[in-house]
């Protein structure tokens, strides 16, 4: 179990997309891929009891590269998160993904976070980190940090005070099951944002080539 005592939801400093999404407890979340061939990939979040939460759609659904919707249970747009192209982006040091909120598709696109994954010519560190807009410090210059190996289904989200928010793994009693990785789960701490986090993990899929990519 982890440790968050600190973050409630009656603050809403955990709050990226919406204070809706947090949980005073912390939270269990299912992710269940979904098949190229039969739904265009992505993937479902559910919860203990099965119920949808979240869903993600990939380039096999929305059908174009660099870009993830994530929908609520009812299918409604609460993300869009999209990879920054252009010759810019080509030579930084980064490879800048940007999660937008609802607001996307109209004419002015409201930034929610940016994720910041370093390219391996270029990186000091390769950590993979997050900035939300608004910032939530001014300490360091991001907020979240991924650490561990999301293919592996081994990794954190911590926030800049080394607290973990959400942990993503398999469950001891799921892994003696599975032949395959299409079934994990992610520990969400209480007062996070969970559609945040799910927003988080739909990158990291898309960044090492599983379920939302063509």
């Amino acid at each position: 179990m982890m440790n968050s005592s600190n973050n409630t939801c009656k603050s809403n400093n955990m709050a990226v997309v919406s204070k809706m999404y947090c949980s005073s407890k912390e939270s269990l979340l299912v992710v269940r891929r979904r098949p190229h061939v039969v739904m265009g990939g992505g993937f479902v979040v559910t919860d203990c009891s099965q119920r949808t939460l979240f869903r993600v759609d990939g380039c096999g659904v929305i059908g174009k590269m660099g870009e993830v919707v994530l929908r609520d249970g009812q299918g409604h747009p609460l993300l869009l998160l999209q990879r920054k192209e252009g010759l810019v982006q080509v030579l930084h040091v980064h490879r800048q993904w940007r999660g937008f909120t609802p607001h996307y598709e109209g004419s002015q696109k409201q930034l929610a976070f940016i994720l910041k994954d370093p390219k391996a010519c270029f990186a000091f560190s390769n950590a993979i980190r997050i900035s939300t807009q608004p910032r939530m410090n001014n300490v360091k210059d991001w907020d979240f940090e991924v650490r561990g190996y999301f293919p592996d289904r081994n990794c954190s989200i911590i926030d800049h005070q080394g607290n973990v928010v959400a942990q993503i793994g398999v469950r001891m009693e799921i892994k003696e099951l599975m032949t395959t990785q299409d079934l994990y789960h992610v520990v969400v701490s209480a007062g996070t944002d969970q559609a945040f986090v799910v927003g988080i993990i739909a990158v990291l899929d898309s960044i090492y080539g599983e379920s939302t990519v063509c």
